[in-house]
């Protein structure tokens, strides 16, 4: 529905150094007090940490001794269409206030802002006569709620114009003109207290966007030749261990790499070196491997420390190698990256990483589970302390050796993955872990509804994962990709657990 791609709207935590910097209770001496429509307009980037363009951004007000105090932030992009306005405004007064009564801080009153540039032949003015519509909506829906938009702006084309002013003549037609970025006081307060403003979503989902570039048909190549290796290795029960034992160790070695290469100033020079130091066939076999999901889990660990960063690289340049019809593999890419980025506190990046990879693939649990409890404003911590716990694994006395026994499931199948398989041989684990791998024994592979693991085929049908491949009418196949439904794994169930924990509840049962 929006332009984002999306799946929801895109509730902002309550970042503490934010609220505070703006006028929330604390104890710091830097507070802004903003009065004015030019002042809140000018405030925004700050309480995002971006400038967003095309989108609907609501900001919580709290009364605390007679003055208003920022609270929670919302966002959500604006859809192209004018019909879906009535829904979108609904999603998102209906999804912010309800987040936020789950936190126990109810917004009472609200700010909304409506950021769009001109398109070709428009000027700022028709951007804003184009969206009031949408303005009206967002305000009636919030009404719905019992909670009034006391201030509602619209900011396109370095001008800003106010919906709610009724004083006629006192907002010239051609808009107010927003002040140089980084020029007001409230620009040098906010450096000094240390809040940083990125650019745009748009800049930094090119981060994470595959390549349109000479070199995107190389990479395409690549993976047509290492999706026919690796897809019937992945699938095959005794082959899959050995598979995943060669992509870590993969993964290992170009961390080091990434970790060893000279720093580069900016953030395109910066992913224009990681592509450099990244071969096709590399990316290709990692992109492939890491379809598994037990891979792609113990490839999670690697979330702190020394790693963190140049893991934090390798998913986003692998990411961009998911190219042509090998779009939807970006999804475990995009899912490591977002889990790294919000286990390193940036929340923005991780937000936009998870919403993109549900946009390569609706049905990837993985990503849903951790989008949302990034939303939720849940502390990582408790999830990396469940992933440092499947890491090292259990004492092996307290370990039945009975192959059929009901032990507790791994993370692979908290989106629908396989069951772990044997893991013979030295296991490649992240650098810096505890601990020794386990044998792991196998169990039957099959889906949810007890039928076998299926991978789709080039004509996009399934057929059981242990079919031998098809052969195509004509030209080479192009291996699916591979769909692993099925039980739920040990560290999947750590992952919500650790969602759960952090949020004060746990569920009893979750769907797989």
């Amino acid at each position: 529905m929006t332009n984002h791609s999306e799946t929801t709207g895109s509730f902002e935590n309550d970042d503490t150094a934010r609220r505070e910097f703006l006028g929330e209770e604390s104890a710091h001496e830097t507070q802004v007090t903003l009065r004015t429509p030019a002042e809140l307009a000018d405030a925004l980037p700050y309480l995002l940490g971006y400038r967003p363009e095309d989108s609907i951004v609501l900001v919580a007000l709290h009364d605390r001794a007679g003055r208003g105090r920022f609270g929670g932030r919302a966002r959500l992009g604006i859809p192209a269409s004018e019909e879906d306005w009535g829904d979108a405004a609904r999603q998102l007064a209906q999804g912010f206030v309800a987040t936020s009564e789950r936190r126990g801080n109810r917004p009472q009153r609200l700010i909304a802002f409506f950021c769009q540039e001109p398109s070709r032949g428009e000027t700022g003015r028709d951007v804003m006569l184009r969206l009031a519509p949408l303005a009206d909506a967002v305000r009636v829906k919030c009404s719905d709620l019992d909670i009034p938009v006391i201030e509602s702006l619209c900011i396109a084309d370095g001008r800003f114009w106010s919906y709610s002013c009724g004083a006629e003549g006192c907002c010239p037609d051609d808009g107010t003109p927003m002040g140089l970025p980084g020029t007001s006081v409230l620009a040098a307060a906010a450096t000094y207290a240390g809040i940083q403003v990125r650019g745009t979503l748009r800049e930094l989902r090119a981060r994470l966007l595959p390549w349109e570039t000479g070199a995107a048909l190389d990479q395409e190549v690549a993976l047509d030749s290492a999706g026919m290796a690796l897809v019937p290795r992945i699938l095959d029960d005794t082959a899959r261990a050995a598979v995943a034992e060669e992509t870590l160790e993969l993964a290992e070695r170009i961390i080091g790499r990434f970790a060893a290469a000279p720093p580069v100033s900016g953030a395109h020079p910066a992913d224009l070196r990681d592509d450099e130091l990244l071969a096709h066939d590399e990316a290709a076999t990692l992109i492939l491997g890491l379809q598994d999901r037990t891979t792609r889990d113990r490839a999670a660990a690697w979330m702190e420390g020394d790693e963190a960063g140049p893991a934090l690289r390798l998913w986003r340049a692998l990411a961009r190698r998911c190219v042509g019809p090998y779009r939807e593999h970006a999804a475990a890419p995009l899912t490591l990256a977002g889990w790294v980025a919000w286990s390193a506190g940036d929340e923005l990046e991780a937000r936009e990483a998870f919403a993109m990879a549900l946009g390569a693939d609706p049905d990837y649990l993985f990503a849903r589970l951790l989008h949302q409890a990034c939303n939720e404003g849940l502390d990582p911590e408790s999830i990396r302390r469940c992933l440092r716990t499947e890491r090292e694994g259990p004492a092996p006395e307290d370990r039945g050796e009975d192959e059929a026994s009901d032990e507790p499931p791994t993370m692979a199948e908290e989106d629908a993955g396989t069951v772990t398989p044997a893991q013979g041989g030295a296991a490649a684990r992240p650098a810096g872990a505890a601990g020794g791998r386990r044998r792991r024994r196998t169990r039957a592979s099959q889906d949810v509804d007890g039928g076998p693991r299926r991978l789709r085929g080039d004509d996009g049908r399934s057929r059981p994962a242990g079919s031998p491949p098809q052969p195509p009418a004509a030209g080479p196949a192009r291996p699916g990709r591979v769909r692993q439904s099925g039980t739920r794994t040990r560290a999947g169930d750590a992952m919500s657990d650790g969602a759960a924990a952090a949020s004060g509840r746990r569920e009893t049962e979750r769907d797989g």
